[in-house]
């Protein structure tokens, strides 16, 4: 959430910055509830201030046994209006609180102008696509003639969106799993969470997945909670309501869940085979900083997540997205996109975002400054440090074999027994 100030004090910037994220709010809306808020306020500090003058006067008229009948009654007028006017106060907040939630983060100054998609940034590639002497076959196809990926099973079990993966398949995706976690946490420095699965919407709000994204998630109305969309919500809601001290930070958490979305509206679009499931597996980063270092940690974020990305040997590239495709609450955010043969095309396998304190103000999670000052709102940011579908789809058609069996790579053979190839079964 923005500071009301902020948008007081730069009301058209505010406007049009908002639009440029294609989440246009009525700011001049915003702005008359404010100062009708602020002139509600200043009204009844008057007129408390005007019984209490007269509550003084009433005193002194009893003592002197004199009438004060008068003055009580206007008293009376005074505290009715005081009454009347602490309701509508409340009324106005409350509807000035659902307009602010609706207002973007706003785009740091180093994210790229756009209109869409199409003008984000390419800004890193790393090594060149694979060549094969053979056309290159699609997951779909390798996960069937390997017997590792179930989709017509997952289907009948729940839906389509949620496949199965079985035999080494299912191994493989624990693999990854592992070896995202040991990476972040024994080499990048990263406290592991293991995280509820279910929220409340106090945290969906925190994050800002709340109100604008409510249709996207799977939601249990008996318990009114959530399965979440990312590790994100719970672990960055750990601090909520509180006050770090400023020697805790950064703070730096990463966590495996699943991860649950419905991607209502994305029919059509990357909806082939594994690419975009209603169910995966994902390692999440977040950070708890500095305001002052906070874009020096997104670097290194970035370069945490594009570590796993080098490490597996995967082609991928890194583009700065564009205001007009940044996520509601991120200020900038880097996508890092793999290639994928058999697709012929790269998919997004992880964002990496940092909110300023648009998340940290909707949470309130502040921090104490070591020299005393009076408590601030900390900056977050998230990266994932992998989602797992996309990084098996590009895998499998990276190291792809004109046999149909498909390697292992190197970094992987731990957590795979030893496997180093998946052959047909």
């Amino acid at each position: 959430m923005l500071d009301m100030q902020r948008i007081r004090d730069n009301p058209e910037f505010i406007k049009k910055a908002s639009e440029n994220k294609k989440s246009p709010v009525d700011i001049d809306t915003i702005i008359n509830l404010d100062n009708r808020r602020r002139d509600t306020i200043k009204e009844v500090e008057r007129l408390k201030n005007l019984r209490n003058t007269r509550s003084q006067e009433i005193a002194v008229l009893r003592k002197e046994k004199k009438d004060a009948t008068k003055v009580i009654a206007e008293m009376k007028e005074v505290s009715d209006r005081i009454k009347d006017l602490d309701g509508q106060q409340k009324e106005i907040e409350e509807t000035l609180h659902e307009h602010l939630i609706r207002v973007p983060n706003i785009a740091h100054e180093s994210t790229p102008h756009g209109e869409s998609e199409k003008d984000n940034v390419v800004t890193a590639t790393w090594e060149k696509p694979p060549s094969f002497d053979f056309k290159p076959k699609d997951h779909i196809e390798l996960g069937i003639i390997l017997d590792i990926i179930d989709f017509p099973r997952g289907a009948k079990i729940a839906g389509a969106g949620f496949p199965v993966l079985k035999n080494e398949g299912a191994r493989l995706e624990r693999a990854l799993i592992n070896f995202f976690l040991e990476t972040h946490t024994r080499r990048h420095g990263y406290r592991e969470i293991f995280p509820p699965f279910l929220v409340n919407r106090a945290s969906l709000f925190g994050t800002g997945q709340l109100p604008k994204s409510e249709e996207q998630m799977y939601f249990i109305g008996e318990d009114g909670l959530f399965c979440i969309p990312t590790a994100e919500v719970p672990v960055t809601n750990l601090h909520r309501d509180e006050i770090l001290d400023q020697a805790q930070l950064p703070i730096k958490y990463c966590a495996y869940s699943a991860c649950f979305r419905r991607e209502a509206g994305s029919y059509g679009r990357d909806t082939k085979g594994y690419l975009r499931v209603h169910q995966f597996n994902k390692v999440e980063l977040v950070k708890m900083v500095l305001p002052s270092t906070s874009y020096d940690e997104l670097e290194l974020l970035r370069i945490d997540a594009e570590f796993i990305l080098k490490a597996l040997g995967l082609h991928y590239r890194v583009l700065t997205l564009c205001d007009a495709d940044l996520s509601f609450a991120a200020a900038k955010c880097y996508d890092l996109e793999a290639w994928a043969p058999g697709e012929g095309s790269y998919l997004e396998v992880s964002s990496c975002s940092n909110f300023e304190d648009f998340q940290a103000r909707r949470m309130n999670i502040r921090y104490r400054p070591a020299n005393g000052d009076k408590p601030r709102f900390v900056h977050t940011l998230n990266g994932s440090g992998l989602a797992t579908a996309r990084i098996l789809v590009a895998l499998l058609e990276t190291y792809q074999t004109a046999n149909g069996t498909v390697h292992v790579p190197e970094v992987l053979h731990p957590w795979m027994q030893g496997l180093t190839e998946i052959g047909p079964r």
